[in-house]
């Protein structure tokens, strides 16, 4: 399944890597380990932070997605569940609808 993963890093924890040089080589190691579709970095809460798109086959998969983020760069992380417009027409909406009414 494919999941959103938003991280928040603290400025101090980012600047120091910057300061020191070692950001791009830790930012490179945590990409090449989770292998995201997609990335793009922002400003989250007005800290760094980063936007991926990750696929998950199996629920054990999320502590590699996350503990490369809290370990190197004291980060927050949050993954949010993604559906596609084909996969939400299959999910039978209509019936819950009805059920749920």
């Amino acid at each position: 399944m494919k999941m959103l993963c938003q991280v928040q890093i603290p400025n101090d924890t980012f600047n120091a890597a910057t300061r020191d040089g070692t950001v791009g080589s830790k930012m490179g190691r945590i990409l090449e380990d989770t292998r995201p579709e997609v990335v793009y970095f922002t400003e989250i809460g007005g800290k760094r932070g980063a936007i991926l798109v990750v696929d998950v086959q199996d629920a054990t998969k999320i502590p590699a997605l996350a503990e490369p983020w809290f370990l190197t760069f004291n980060a927050d992380v949050q993954f949010h569940i993604l559906i596609s417009p084909e996969e939400l027409g299959r999910s039978n909406l209509n019936d819950l609808g009805k059920k749920w009414s």
